[in-house]
């Protein structure tokens, strides 16, 4: 479920907060999950200059999520890395189609409070020093579970496909590898292919875990499965290798402005 981060919603989820998150936890009609499947999503990821991601949560916290919303871009979630060095910021934005994504920005970039908040936020130095882009879409079987799960850790992971492997990548996921991390107790999220650069080699995933080491615990016994083993086994000989090139994992934890925790 997508929703808006809205004053509204806000002080609904104050006064009725345990109501909304047992509502929230029902299962998704059809057409709620279709619509999530045809969105357009944007990972966006933004490196700050040091010493200055407070500065930045606190802009996004205050002013930025807000002024997204009012340009009709949807917050979808916000985190920052367990361990992170480098200062970084994680977000997923979801829009109708890419032409509403750009139209939407450039709405936002000339907003004049827009201006004024990035201008005042500058006093002492600019925050971020880099953002990166990546457009994303489903893929035919992600559970699409964007609920609300207090107090968990997520992981985003990323694979390279080996050249050509990427489908048959897909097909493990879709016939094996999600009911596996079930099996383990991994909270399957949303799972992405890359729209654009990368579409052809790229596998972008969110789990969720009580903790980085339940997870860490959890990718063990699932390697260690035998199904696993034997699904790995038949895959790589009938692909003539490993379906990957690289496999990064990164924990992450909601911000506390986040609509999805």
């Amino acid at each position: 479920m997508i929703l808006p981060l809205s004053t509204t919603k806000k002080l609904i989820m104050k006064k009725y907060g345990l109501l909304f998150l047992l509502f929230a936890s029902l299962s998704l009609p059809a057409t709620a999950q279709t619509k999530m499947a045809d969105m357009c999503y944007e990972l966006r990821i933004y490196h700050t200059h040091p010493g200055k991601l407070n500065d930045l949560l606190k802009r996004f916290r205050n002013h930025s999520i807000y002024l997204l919303e009012k340009h009709g871009m949807n917050n979808v979630a916000y985190w920052t890395p367990l361990d992170n060095p480098e200062g970084k910021l994680y977000y997923l934005m979801a829009y109708p189609s890419r032409e509403a994504r750009d139209a939407s920005w450039k709405a936002f970039n000339a907003d004049t409070t827009w201006q004024r908040v990035y201008q005042e936020s500058h006093v002492n130095g600019p925050l971020v020093s880099k953002v990166e882009s990546i457009f994303l879409k489903t893929t035919d079987f992600s559970p699409n579970d964007l609920m609300p799960e207090a107090g968990k850790v997520w992981e985003l992971r990323i694979y390279t496909a080996s050249e050509g492997n990427l489908p048959n990548l897909l097909s493990r996921f879709r016939n094996h590898t999600v009911e596996l991390f079930r099996k383990h107790g991994m909270g399957n999220k949303i799972y992405f292919t890359v729209d654009g650069e990368g579409s052809d080699k790229m596998l972008y995933y969110l789990l969720t875990h009580p903790s980085e080491p339940a997870g860490k615990a959890a990718f063990d016994r699932f390697r260690q499965d035998p199904v696993w083993q034997q699904v790995r086994a038949d895959s790589e000989k009938a692909a003539g290798g490993s379906l990957t090139t690289n496999v990064t994992s990164i924990y992450m934890w909601p911000t506390d402005f986040s609509p999805v925790k």
